[in-house]
């Protein structure tokens, strides 16, 4: 069985948290929900985390502003923003995906989740086709 892979979400509306938790944990992943950015932060530096998904719009520190925090830390962790607003947001972010909410279906979320994890893990190894040598025996003299 393979392990779950755990997605950090954050969002300060708790009701649509909670929705984006449960979508998640349905299809075996380990989440881990924050309502702040700042505590979202201190969340991701303790490790563990395969992917933040992040509403842009939250008070304190949004979820752009998480997102350039999360990629400064670890370059190569997948990031996904959320946001109300149709268009891209007006400053650059370090998101891999920028999703409009509302517009994207949660199936949508759920693939584009799917294949930034492939992408971070890395194509498939090939195990090893050789066989193993037998252990050696001892004879007792």
């Amino acid at each position: 069985m393979k392990p779950k892979r755990t997605i950090l979400c954050v969002d300060s509306n708790e009701q649509q948290l909670s929705i984006r938790k449960v979508m998640l944990e349905t299809r075996g992943y380990r989440v881990v929900a924050c309502t702040a950015g700042a505590d979202a932060m201190e969340i991701f530096k303790k490790g563990g985390i395969d992917l933040v998904l992040a509403d842009l719009s939250m008070p304190g520190a949004d979820g752009g502003q998480l997102i350039q925090s999360v990629k400064a830390f670890s370059p190569h962790t997948p990031a996904i923003l959320l946001s109300n607003k149709v268009k891209t947001y007006d400053q650059d972010t370090r998101a891999d995906v920028f999703l409009p909410k509302g517009m994207s279906a949660p199936a949508e979320i759920l693939e584009r989740i799917r294949l930034l994890l492939v992408r971070k893990r890395g194509p498939k190894r090939l195990q090893p086709t050789t066989p193993h040598p037998p252990p050696s025996q001892t004879t007792a003299a």
